[in-house]
């Protein structure tokens, strides 16, 4: 297990062998010498891990050396001959025709690619020569080589002494020959630089030592690199002396990106931008790429970069940058590949094959005469080449003000600090450009069903961008990409994706309309108008004014343009640590002590952190657990692994552990039974090894049906076309399709009903409205509805519908004459207009705003026009009484529906068929309500948690946690958000200063969360029904701390402020099996707990230093000790009821304590100085039971659920009342089902969640 974990995996000589050498030696001392001849590579030595073990530790004269695990043989050609080492008279044991190499190290081809463009011995030394190698198996699997090339001198007297004459003690003076050596270091890890270093260092060693001690110089350094190991993700560097070089090896950024130890900006040096993003687009759709160059190092470096430049993308097929001469014939393959050849290979390459991408990084030019490329999208290349030429390439010029430097490791990390910050820039250029061109992805997902609707995200494509995407889309690459959007991954793409959008964006992220254009959209098409991005909205909590919220800044541009969005993301600050010097590393006692070494300073290093350094914390637990796992301190790796889910989750190595766990002996599984931590951990890795067994990551393209479809199938494929999302809309539809019929739905009329659909979308995308009519217009206002000519009271014209207003469009000179708006409706009716002796049918509007009577001669079109405009009124008026703009939308999707339901059935009947989709229309006749003033005046606003689900989902807990004002615009942190938990274990987050959804599935576990807490704003705490406790980071939105010491689920947090500068912030956190644990907030350490004997604990309240715990049978005051110092227990008249305690205030500056119940409708009011019985009982009217209760100023809100015979009225009230009469102020008509959940917003706002039925959050001001 541990070879992986170190940064060598296996180190190799490759030459000639001694019998070639002399036979070649001794042709060339013939009177007709032959040429200097091309020789057969082959491998020397193999030097690889482990290096020593414990078994061999008595074993004498061997220095404790040991390749008995995992071995296999590689046997050389020509075996037969005898081994003769250079520098050596006698046999050598390591060069006999059996090499020892470990069982899953391929080495065949390596000989060649150590020496692509072959061995031959030379009469001059030549140069030191540095390339580099990737292999990939099977699987995909990359191992990276770093191999150097030098010369050694041939030494005739003391190898090849047979027919030598000597005389008076001289040797007869020989030509004199040098043979070429290779040393390739092989890693899991692409650490081409630092192994280049390593490589360096020894040269200086083997230079100077005699051929006899190579072996052993060459196993020694394999011995200490193999002592190495690899640093975590994240900000920790790890630093190793290898003289006269101080060695670093850089981390990777993150889990999910690979490390970078190259200098990224190569390829920028060596090729123009155009040419550069022609090269990205070739990779991107996949075609057959040939890299050449004179030198050998240059091909993989180029490769790798580019491997790099399109992350988080992967390249899915055959990656060989350097091909040796003898294997050119790859070049033959059918399908896609990157590869590299010599320059001088380029003619012939060129000549035999067809279909092939030449590029020449010498010359920075790239050839495709039979190949077609297209243009990347054009403003994604556009942004690139802007972010490019900012960047800041060549290092003397940014040096020019520097000294000269003394010490030559102190200069090369000045260069390396400066290549580190330029690979940061790189990266995120290249990763905006991977994101400007497939944004909108997202767009035309469906994550139930795992579909993406190609053809869809096609039409919304520019028609010169079009060829791009039509091959990217059929790529592996792009597939790969589509399982980790719908797997909701979370990576450098999604956090790149989410800080760049513009507020348009932001704004389309939080409603659910058609895709129409607006007309900011229709007037940048047709006047391409400069496009400037608007400036947040406000970092404090909104204005909320009607609808000011849903307005699109006019030059925010939604897809096609890409605004100039800084790129300020800083680098982060790198932490180093240095390993201690290296031991003797063959010897089994001293390698165990240097770990020992390696544990302690890692334990000084974590000692000096500063309190709450959680992030370093993590990795330098992670570090340790790497060092005991290649010590075998099995237990010791665990426990440290263990603490990453306090510190960092996302960097525990699962398979790491699980492994570490199958390779532990009984007693050692016995021990870590008896530890409840590791006890913890172990249970957990078997339930998590469950899940992803049970993973699905397949990904389907949308596909028409084939067959009829009962209702189930229909709303899946309804789902899967992404027409809408909503089950109530879908089981409508069906209804209208199957009217008076059998309940199937034909797949012919399905069709015709889909296309419809699409073809009414595609030619809104066509419609040009002038100039003068955008000018009337919002410009969020999209036309979704033209009618054919016809004849009004205002002259001949097409009635246009947006989500706002009906308006003409006259014909001749095109003007606009607005109708109505939908919510300035007074009557739709329909009558007969006389023309001769025919009766036409035709619509009047009447409209509040003006006395004359708009009438339209609609003919056949006269009904659907009709419904729909009833529907629109309807809906209007639903949004308007209750503030929840989305009526609004679901009542347009209900006119589309209609629309294409009579497009499809082309039946005298389409229209009473269509019918059935009018929802707003048949519940304002059937159920008449009125809001009442109470409810209008307070309520500001609505939104819904599950916009983004198929059904809505019970709202639990609802978190505000204020914004930064002093943060940059940019920084999505610097805003008041507000958390909302759903079932499931899901959780959404809403930029509370504009009510856009920021994050839509923050996935915490699967279970019910019960309870939220903010903590300085960097962090919000999670209390599940699982038992655990999830810690978000506020910055990435990602779950990255775990705290599973509780034994049932979590129930309620309460924090304890700082009670002087020097002590820290503690939260209390109880369980509903009566445990309370006491939190460091800063170390996450638990501090003590305690256990109370109730029923079912649910509630903390802390104040003055007391704690008061309510469960369901009772509440208790509580000494921090644990103490129990008084109880209050269900008063008598409810204990009949079986009811139980639902929430409880407590109210100190008035003595009080408020208690509410599950089942009742009644409030009591204790007296803190007799618990014995309430002082004052407050009924509420029309409300079974009690759900959540909080204090806003001299307010307490409370949450009822009550019984209602209608399925649409209102079950869900909130009730205000006063803390001082005790009396009701107002009763507000919440929800359509029960209140779950109510929060506080800076005592300005109030937010109320409600169960499934509704599933709405709304917004009400506090005055």
């Amino acid at each position: 297990m541990a070879e992986h974990l170190g940064l060598l995996e296996a180190c190799v000589v490759v030459g000639a062998s001694n019998d070639k050498l002399k036979e070649l030696y001794e042709s060339l001392q013939q009177e007709n010498p032959v040429p200097l001849p091309l020789l057969d590579p082959e491998v020397l030595h193999v030097h690889a891990p482990p290096f020593v073990t414990k078994e061999n530790i008595t074993e004498p004269g061997i220095g404790h050396f040991s390749r008995g695990q995992r071995r296999r043989s590689f046997i050389k050609k020509k075996n037969n001959r005898p081994g003769l080492a250079p520098g050596n008279t006698k046999s050598s044991e390591g060069c006999t025709g059996d090499v020892s190499v470990p069982k899953d190290l391929d080495l065949v081809a390596l000989p060649q690619l150590c020496f692509p463009g072959g061995l031959q011995v030379s009469k001059e030394p030549k140069d030191d020569h540095f390339h580099f190698l990737v292999f990939t198996d099977v699987f995909g699997n990359q191992t990276h080589g770093v191999v150097v090339q030098y010369y050694r001198l041939i030494q005739i007297n003391q190898v090849f002494q047979e027919g030598v004459q000597h005389q008076n003690g001289h040797v007869h003076k020989h030509p004199q020959f040098y043979a070429p050596y290779g040393v390739c270091i092989i890693s899991k890890h692409p650490y081409y630089t630092a192994l280049k270093d390593c490589l360096s260092c020894l040269l200086g060693q083997l230079k100077t030592c005699r051929m006899a001690d190579l072996d052993e110089r060459v196993k020694e350094f394999s011995a200490k690199l193999a002592l190495v190991p690899i640093p975590p993700p994240g900000l920790l560097h790890v630093m190793f002396a290898l003289r006269p070089l101080t060695i670093v090896l850089p981390s990777r950024e993150d889990k999910d990106r690979p490390v970078v130890d190259l200098d990224l900006h190569l390829p920028f040096l060596c090729f123009t931008p155009r040419v550069l993003l022609q090269i990205i687009t070739s990779i991107l759709t996949e075609q057959r790429l040939v890299f050449f160059s004179s030198n050998w190092a240059r091909l993989t470096l180029m490769a790798e970069c580019f491997m790099l430049y399109i992350h988080p993308l992967r390249w899915q097929h055959p990656l060989v940058p350097t091909l040796s001469r003898q294997m050119l014939d790859f070049l033959m393959a059918p399908t896609a590949f990157l590869m590299g050849c010599h320059l001088s290979h380029y003619k012939e390459v060129a000549k035999e094959t067809d279909d092939l991408i030449l590029i020449s990084v010498d010359e920075g030019t790239i050839s495709s005469d039979h190949v077609d490329i297209p243009e990347p999208p054009r403003a994604a290349a556009e942004c690139f080449k802007r972010r490019q030429n900012g960047l800041h390439l060549h290092y003397d010029v940014e040096a020019v003000h520097q000294g000269a430097c003394m010490d030559i490791n102190d200069l090369r990390m000045r260069r390396r600090r400066w290549q580190e910050n330029l690979n940061w820039e790189i990266q995120k250029v290249t990763l905006e450009f991977i994101v400007n061109i497939l944004r909108d992805v997202s767009d035309h997902l469906n994550y139930e069903h795992r579909v993406f609707n190609t053809e869809e995200f096609l039409k919304t494509r520019e028609p010169v961008d079009q060829p791009f995407y039509k091959k990217v889309l059929e790529s592996h690459i792009f597939h790969s990409f589509l399982k980790d959007r719908l797997s909701r991954k979370t990576d450098a793409f999604t956090r790149m994706e989410l800080s760049t959008r513009t507020e348009a964006q932001k704004m389309k992220a939080g409603i659910e309309n058609p895709r129409r254009p607006t007309m900011q959209e229709m007037a940048r098409k047709y006047s391409c108008p400069e496009n400037r991005l608007s400036k947040r909205l406000g970092a404090s909590l909104p204005n909320l004014g009607e609808e000011k919220h849903l307005s699109i800044p006019r030059h925010a541009s939604l897809t096609k343009a890409i605004p100039d969005v800084s790129l300020d993301i800083p680098a982060k600050q790198i932490k180093i640590f240095k390993l201690p010097d290296f031991p003797p590393p063959l010897v089994y006692q001293y390698v165990h002590h240097y770990y020992g070494e390696v544990t302690h300073q890692l334990g000084k290093a974590m000692a000096s952190l500063p309190t709450g350094d959680s992030s370093l914390l993590a990795r330098y637990y992670y570090l340790r657990g790497l060092v005991n796992t290649l010590n075998s301190k099995r237990l010791e790796a665990l426990s440290d692994f263990q603490n990453l889910y306090k510190t960092d989750v996302e960097l525990f190595p699962g398979e790491l552990v699980r492994t570490l766990v199958d390779s532990m002996q009984k007693e050692e599984k016995a021990q870590a039974e008896r530890r409840p931590e590791l006890k913890r951990l172990l249970c957990k890795l078997k339930s998590d090894e469950k899940s992803e067994l049970g993973a699905d990551d397949h990904v389907k393209k949308f596909q028409l049906p084939k067959s009829s479809m009962h209702l189930e199938e229909f709303v899946t494929c309804i789902q899967e076309s992404g027409i809408v999302r909503d089950m109530a809309t879908i089981h409508r539809l069906f209804e209208a399709l199957t009217d008076g019929q059998q309940k199937v739905v034909d797949p012919e009329l399905f069709r015709v009903f889909y296309t419809f659909w699409r073809e009414t979308e595609a030619e809104a995308q066509d419609v040009h409205l002038p100039s003068e009519v955008i000018e009337h217009l919002d410009n969020n206002e999209c036309v979704y509805k033209l009618s054919s000519s016809v004849k009004t009271n205002h002259g001949v014209g097409k009635i246009a519908m947006t989500q706002k207003r009906l308006f003409l469009l006259t014909e001749g000179r095109p003007g606009y004459v607005e109708i109505t708006k939908f919510r300035d409706i007074e009557e739709v009716k329909i009558s007969a207009a006389s023309f001769l002796l025919l009766r036409i049918p035709s619509l009047k509007i009447k409209s509040s705003l003006r006395k004359e009577v708009f009438e339209a001669n609609l003919k056949s079109e006269c009904d659907l026009w009709s419904l729909m405009i009833k529907e629109m009124w309807a809906g209007r008026r639903m949004t308007d009484d209750h503030k929840d703009p989305q009526h609004m939308q679901q009542a347009l999707t209900n006119v589309l529906l209609m629309d294409a339901v009579v497009g499809c059935l082309q039946s005298p009947k389409a229209t009473i068929a269509a019918s059935k989709l009018a929802y707003y229309d048949k519940m304002k006749k059937e159920v008449p309500m009125m809001v009442p003033k109470t409810t209008v005046e307070a309520l500001k606003h609505r939104i819904n948690p599950s916009l983004c689900m198929t059904t809505p989902q019970t709202v639990d807990v609802l978190l505000y946690t204020p914004g930064q004002l002093l943060l940059s615009d940019s920084d999505l942190n610097g805003t008041p958000k507000l958390w909302c938990a759903l079932r499931h274990g899901t959780v959404v987050v809403f930029d509370a200063a504009s009510w856009s959804m920021q994050q839509n599935c923050i996935q915490v576990g699967t279970k019910q969360l019960n309870c939220m807490l903010g903590l300085d704003q960097e962090q919000v705490w999670i209390g599940s029904q699982d038992s655990v406790i999830y810690i978000i980071n506020t910055r990435s939105m990602s779950c990255h701390k775990q705290l599973t010491d509780h034994r049932a689920e979590v129930m309620d947090f309460v924090l304890e402020e700082k009670s002087s500068k020097y002590s820290h912030t503690q939260v209390y956190s109880c369980s509903a099996d009566g445990f309370v644990i006491v939190w460091d907030a800063l170390t996450l350490k638990v501090k003590k707990q305690f256990h109370l004997d109730c029923e079912g604990l649910k509630f903390l309240k802390l104040y003055n230093g007391t704690l008061w715990c309510g469960a369901r049978d009772c509440i208790m005051e509580v000494r921090k000790s644990g103490a129990l110092h008084r109880k209050l227990s269900l008063p008598e008249a409810v204990m009949s009821t079986n009811t139980t305690f639902s929430s409880f205030l407590l109210l100190v500056e008035k003595g009080e304590i408020w208690t509410s119940f599950s089942d009742s409708g009644e409030l009591c009011v204790w007296a803190l100085t007799d618990v014995t019985a309430p002082s004052n009982r407050i009924i509420l009217p029309e409300c079974t039971g009690v759900t959540c209760m909080i204090r806003v100023k001299d307010q307490i809100w409370v949450g009822c659920h009550g019984s209602s015979p209608m399925p649409s009225s209102v079950s869900g009230k909130i009730f205000v009342l006063d803390s001082e009469s005790c009396s009701v102020r107002k009763e507000l008509q919440a929800h359509t089902d029960s209140v779950q959940a109510l929060c506080s917003a800076e005592d300005r706002y109030v937010f109320s969640g409600s169960a499934k039925h509704d599933g709405k959050i709304a917004i009400w001001k506090v005055e």
